[in-house]
């Protein structure tokens, strides 16, 4: 097992080595990869299932077992999402500006690598590939420092992608993993100021709030997702009733499943009680305010807290909200500007919430499961950016890049 240190240095040096390569070398070797993890299903599956085995020991939540999961569909879908960024143009050496000065100077604009990017995440393995992958089409290394839930998995993942570097005569250290998952490799990271240029973090509350306090090293923060759906007065029974359930239950340990439900008091009491009464059929445990405990005995009076917790799991909070101004105000006190929803047949409610709401994604008529970069064509995503510089959203190819100025004159000197 090799020191952090000797991992860094490693990857600083063969972060030159992927900078200086072209489009189509690139994306040869992403299509490699994409192959062999398919050729390796079996053996991802047995390291994965070694991982699933010691989660279900330590009695882990069963939503955050789902994200640990690895299977053949959730494979290929992984390797198809390699396929799509090999589709997406290459960012690097684009000339983004370019223009003459007063002076005669030529100055071009020019996108290029960032250089090694550090990725912290927690319990996800198809992160290992997604951020690999991202971060080789846009020619930078990665070093990658994964949770010990998914250790097995990650190991066999980024043994998979350094074979195929290596079989295209690249340095394996453009894409590293850090096999010690102690709290100090975090905390060494976080200082490596001279080989690391981004830190990325991917998990958690705790994980995000140490990164953004401790590291040294510039960070894109990717946040936690206490999402909103927003039933506006006007809003179609079904429409919401699909959305809803899609959002909340399609896959409730992900930061885009929401875990707020706000209903305008004037929405029909039919539709809120048939509402109501879906979620309970689909096994969502619901903690709600007074006036939707009425619907049912089943439900949970809501305390402060709920309006304020990312579940990610079957519960749901729920409250009767007077009018999309108080939707707005609580999801600005409550929300961590991640991914918002209204539901409407209003288009001038549709409007006035997507311009007030605060929000990385904010979604008219469509379930929040949508904030995702494979779901936005970015083929995979490094996390979704809650802040506002320089990255927001679903994170792809050009928020892993950055520029510089290139100028050529024939003499000029400044007077």
């Amino acid at each position: 097992m090799n020191s952090l240190n000797q991992i860094a240095i490693a990857a600083k040096k063969a972060s030159k080595q992927i900078a200086s390569l072209v489009t189509n070398h690139k994306d040869k070797v992403l299509q490699d990869i994409s192959e062999a993890l398919i050729l390796n299903t079996d053996m991802i599956m047995i390291n994965n299932m070694i991982d699933i085995e010691n989660a279900r020991s330590n009695n882990m939540n069963p939503s955050l077992i789902d994200r640990l999961m690895l299977n053949p569909e959730r494979i290929k879908d992984i390797a198809l999402g390699i396929m799509q960024i090999i589709k997406l143009p290459d960012p690097i050496n684009v000339v983004l500006d370019e223009w003459v000065s007063q002076d005669g100077l030529e100055i071009q604009k020019v996108c290029v690598p960032i250089g090694v990017i550090g990725m912290i995440y927690e319990a996800r393995p198809n992160v290992s590939v997604d951020a690999a992958t991202l971060a080789f089409k846009a020619g930078n290394a990665i070093i990658l420092r994964g949770g010990s839930s998914a250790y097995y998995s990650n190991l066999i993942l980024v043994k998979i992608m350094q074979e195929v570097l290596i079989k295209n005569n690249l340095n394996p250290a453009i894409i590293s993993y850090v096999e010690d998952t102690s709290h100090t490799t975090i905390d060494q990271m976080l200082k490596m100021r001279d080989h690391i240029d981004l830190i990325i973090p991917r998990g958690g509350a705790n994980l995000i709030k140490k990164v953004v306090n401790d590291s040294t090293v510039p960070i894109l923060e990717t946040g936690i997702g206490n999402c909103h759906i927003f039933i506006d007065e006007s809003a179609d029974y079904e429409m919401a009733q699909t959305i809803t359930i899609n959002s909340k239950t399609q896959r409730t340990g992900v930061c885009n499943a929401i875990e707020t439900l706000l209903i305008h008091k004037n929405w029909s009491i039919q539709n809120t009680k048939k509402l109501i009464d879906d979620l309970l059929a689909h096994n969502v445990e619901l903690h709600a305010d007074q006036n939707i405990c009425k619907f049912s005995d089943k439900i949970i009076l809501s305390t402060d807290h709920d309006w304020q917790t990312e579940y990610l799991d079957m519960i749901l909070a729920v409250r009767y909200i007077d009018d999309i101004d108080k939707a707005i105000e609580h999801i600005d006190q409550y929300g961590t500007k991640h991914t918002e929803c209204i539901i409407t047949s209003s288009q001038k409610n549709a409007i006035y919430f997507q311009k007030n709401v605060d929000a990385a994604v904010v979604n008219v008529n469509a379930s929040t499961r949508f904030t995702d970069g494979f779901m936005f064509g970015f083929g995979a995503e490094l996390g979704i950016s809650t802040q506002k510089l320089h990255a927001r959203g679903p994170m792809g190819l050009k928020e892993i890049t950055c520029y510089k100025y290139l100028v050529t004159g024939s003499g000029q000197i400044r007077k």
